[in-house]
């Protein structure tokens, strides 16, 4: 009996791998099969650059900030200095971003963060955990759009309700404009970009000289002037809300695919699941840099102005298939997330969006239901591969 059990969890875990497989493809039909196509652990691609797709390799990379930066041809400055100006940890590298680092740092800090996202989402994901029981059929996908909505709020001082679906799509456009080939947006691209973002621009401003009850007053308390507080106000809007909405719905996913969301019956199970799934989705699947000087990557000899292109997704799946339960993830050290001084300022706030919503669903099967997806259709035209609707019901 425990052999036909095992056979069915390893089947069940293969369709699960194979469905999220699938939307890599739907969403990038072109530049996912390109990356999988590329051959070795390191390679020169004409018009891409240098692929790097080993988790080793990738993170020598990401710790040798003396050859190799964000801030270059080729690299993320190049897509966001004409939108967010020089000064945002996005586009950065060395002493400057180091110091704004150490002052952004405070708000992004566990004791600062946790709370934060109770009082912002704990009223959703109560919501979410209640429809559920109550037997209503829920959107994730959309739940966590609204969630995000009011992470974006809070990020610039607006009511929870004021982000909707055509803010959220505009700022979704912008992102989902980033092309592996084109390493930089056109003119006319950074305008609308620049446009969408202006609307937000303007509560952050009023809030950045209001109290410090808004991330943007906080900002102004740890001595960031408006300049600086609106374009890091700019970059956590761009490169974390559509994370999130990116990587929940697929970990639930995976979870629920795999029939193994009833196994996180404790906060240690939990926690283990979702280092897996943040390995198996790769919120970044691709981080960029500049070469500044000659290095040595495996085998390949690398040269000053060359463009590293790494592969995340392709490193962290190296690892071996999704297992909730397993540990892979462990040797990664949430690689995911990047690593040295780039490391995501944002994963704390990541994990405990996570944590918030994968504990009402807990709750759930805890109750005795069985979580299943009911409706699901893939995004298109975003930069992250996620789900635009996973329509969940429980049963008893």
């Amino acid at each position: 009996m425990t052999a036909v059990v095992e056979r069915d969890r390893g089947r069940r875990l293969a369709l699960a791998m194979r469905a999220d497989e699938r939307l890599m493809r739907a969403v990038h039909p072109i530049g996912y099969p390109l990356l999988e196509a590329v051959p070795g652990p390191v390679r020169r691609v004409p018009g891409i650059g240098v692929v790097v797709k080993d988790a080793g390799l990738a993170r020598q990379v990401l710790l040798d900030g003396e050859a190799f930066s964000k801030r270059g041809r080729g690299a993320s400055s190049d897509l966001w200095t004409p939108v967010l100006g020089e000064s945002v940890l996005v586009n950065m590298h060395g002493d400057d971003h180091r110091a704004l680092r150490r002052r952004l740092a405070p708000i992004f800090a566990p004791a600062f963060v946790d709370p934060l996202v109770q009082a912002a989402l704990g009223d959703g994901a109560a919501e979410l955990e209640r429809r559920l029981l109550a037997g209503e059929r829920v959107d994730l996908a959309a739940h966590v759009r609204q969630a995000a909505g009011a992470a974006i709020a809070l990020l610039v001082g607006l009511d929870r309700g004021a982000i909707d679906d055509r803010l959220f799509r505009e700022v979704t456009a912008i992102t989902g404009m980033v092309r592996l080939s084109r390493p930089r947006f056109t003119p006319p691209q950074v305008r609308r970009a620049r446009a969408a973002l202006d609307e937000l621009a303007e509560h952050s401003a009023a809030a950045y000289r209001g109290d410090e009850s808004t991330v943007p007053g906080r900002l102004r308390g740890l001595g960031l002037d408006e300049r600086e507080a609106l374009g890091a106000v700019g970059a956590f809007v761009l490169t974390g809300t559509e994370t999130i909405v990116s990587a929940l719905p697929r970990l639930v996913a995976l979870l629920v695919d795999s029939g193994t969301l009833g196994e996180l019956v404790d906060d240690e199970r939990c926690e283990r699941a979702i280092a897996e799934g943040l390995r198996w989705t790769t919120p970044t699947p691709v981080m960029l840099r500049a070469t500044l000087a000659p290095r040595e990557l495996g085998p390949l000899r690398v040269r000053a102005g060359d463009r590293i292109v790494i592969a995340t997704y392709a490193a962290n799946r190296a690892a071996g298939g999704f297992d909730p339960a397993g540990s892979a993830a462990t040797g990664l050290k949430q690689l995911w997330f990047g690593a040295g001084e780039h490391f995501c300022i944002g994963a704390p706030l990541a994990m405990a969006q996570l944590r918030l919503a994968l504990g009402a669903l807990r709750r759930v099967e805890a109750d005795g239901r069985r979580i299943r997806i009911v409706e699901r259709r893939d995004a298109r035209g975003q930069l992250l591969p996620a789900l635009a609707e996973c329509v969940l019901e429980a049963r008893a």
